[in-house]
């Protein structure tokens, strides 16, 4: 048994914070994940660094915020010799560091398709020993990858570059409604998720090496197109699903608010069409939920699971209906708070902490696991004393006094209380919510003067102290990218 602890990252891509049963969701399936949770601690009020994958996945293997690392949306990616790495902090703590999923890293496309083999150079950049690279379903339309070439062999890489390009193209146009997506054409086995989660057991299995292990499992869902199996479909009916937040936005709204109005469609969304919706989205990650379980499994029967923390967490959340929104980019609930669950070897009595967390500290935590060194200057709180002290410890409850989040050029703070999001050089503000009050984020008060005091007490308290890290170099080169992209007609590259 190794000295050093393993420690697992199951890092799915676009769960929102409330989707589990072991948080309360009264319809949605998730037997593995709450069977996780019986045995850890669950943090219910984790946020995303970021509404948006590669920003959010920039934040969690740097530790830095948005500003610091200079990735403000999906148009553009960091480089590994130029930002900090807990990935590779890891490696070099000891660690044999591997990675199997859709890390997210770089953009794709520049230089024509590609496979993820001709990437691996950059994951070892980033601190990976060991890489098995996928890619989301509609850059795998064009690029190739492990997946791909198991597809393939198999004979079903043409179905699924064929469905995935009517998709695209009505998704491009506009008129992909979610509530329309058709169930993946594969058989169940072999759905990206599926295959992911498989070649997850199967490595934990056959792991011998003589370092512990560092495994980021990086699944591509529940993301969209949400093209859950028929099978897992059919565990749902639409009637059960609970109706979300229907309200409208109020006007005057931020710019990245209207931008996924438009991006998302949804203007004459009936709540029956929502109740479908929530069905593909759910039964999609009830498949991710058992692969989950698969996953645990292997632990346990490789005799490791006694020797190996484990960590679930998402990228960011999904609208799913609410606010006539779906996809993520905005500064709701339902896109920036994400699951968190937190096993130490061999588990634990389960309880819950309210404490506020964010991706930055799971970052954290995981550098702190391994004896590695911290990364420098980064605001993330490792939280394993407080896992290791119990639910009854003084401080269970408590976390940072506020979480960040940005995309787009504007900044998030959230206290618990209220949530004000700015524009991130001049500080304006565009929203303000009292989400004691208004837990659903409905009425936008960031020109009530009433809470005047209160919009320029959170700047004052937890943005001035972060404004000498907006790199601007970095914020010029995106803001270059986007006024391209504008006089193109385009705003934004979607995530594949």
């Amino acid at each position: 048994m190794a000295e050093q602890p393993n420690i697992l990252y199951i890092f799915s891509d676009q769960h929102r914070g409330d989707a589990m049963g072991c948080v309360g969701h009264p319809a949605i399936k998730t037997p593995s994940l709450d069977r996780l949770a019986s045995e850890s601690v669950t943090y219910t009020q984790c946020h995303t660094n970021c509404p948006l994958c590669m920003p959010s996945r920039a934040s969690m293997m740097t530790g830095q915020y948005v500003r610091e690392h200079g990735i403000w949306s999906n148009d553009l990616h960091a480089n590994p010799e130029e930002v900090p790495s807990h990935a590779r902090n890891i490696r070099d703590a000891g660690y044999h560091t591997a990675q199997i999923g859709k890390t997210h890293l770089y953009v794709h496309g520049a230089a024509g398709p590609a496979h993820s083999r001709d990437r691996i150079p950059v994951l070892n950049a980033w601190g990976f020993d060991d890489t098995h690279e996928l890619h989301g379903p509609l850059a795998s339309i064009r690029n190739s990858s492990p997946y791909t070439d198991y597809l393939e062999e198999k004979g079903l890489l043409t179905l699924h570059r064929e469905k995935t390009e009517e998709y695209r193209e009505l998704w491009s146009a506009g008129k992909a409604k979610p509530w329309e997506e058709p169930a993946c054409p594969l058989p169940t086995e072999d759905h990206l998720d599926s295959y992911t989660g498989r070649t997850t057991a199967e490595w934990i299995r056959n792991y011998k090496g003589d370092k512990p292990f560092y495994m980021q499992v990086l699944f591509p869902g529940p993301h969209d197109p949400f093209d859950s199996p028929q099978e897992y479909r059919d565990m749902y009916d639409p009637k059960d699903m609970p109706i979300g937040i229907l309200d409208w936005p109020q006007e005057p709204r931020p710019p990245y608010v209207d931008f996924v109005i438009k991006w998302s469609g949804l203007y004459d969304m009936t709540p029956e069409q929502q109740q479908i919706l929530l069905t593909y989205y759910y039964s999609k990650m009830t498949l991710v939920d058992h692969y989950i379980g698969e996953i645990l499994n292997a632990l346990e029967e490789s005799g490791q699971a006694d020797n190996t923390w484990v960590i679930y967490n998402s990228d960011h959340g999904e609208m799913a209906g609410d606010h006539m929104m779906s996809h993520k980019i905005v500064f709701y609930d339902a896109a920036v708070r994400v699951p968190l669950i937190v096993r130490p070897p061999g588990g634990t009595t389960a309880w819950q902490s309210e404490a506020l967390t964010d991706i930055l500290d799971v970052t954290a935590s995981m550098v702190d696991l391994a004896g590695a060194t911290p990364l420098e200057n980064s605001e993330g709180q490792s939280l394993i004393s407080q896992v290791q002290a119990g639910s009854e410890a003084e401080g269970a409850q408590q976390g940072k006094d506020a979480v960040i989040s940005e995309v787009l050029g504007h900044t998030m703070v959230f206290d618990g209380k209220h949530k004000l999001a700015v524009e991130t050089e001049s500080e304006t503000p565009v929203e303000l919510y009292d989400v004691e009050t208004d837990p659903n984020e409905i009425n936008n008060r960031f020109q009530d003067p009433e809470l005047a005091d209160i919009t320029q007490g959170l700047i004052d308290t937890h943005l001035k102290p972060i404004r000498n890290r907006l790199d601007e170099d970095r914020y010029n080169h995106w803001q270059e990218i986007r006024a391209n992209k504008r006089r193109n007609v385009q705003v934004l590259t979607p995530d594949p």
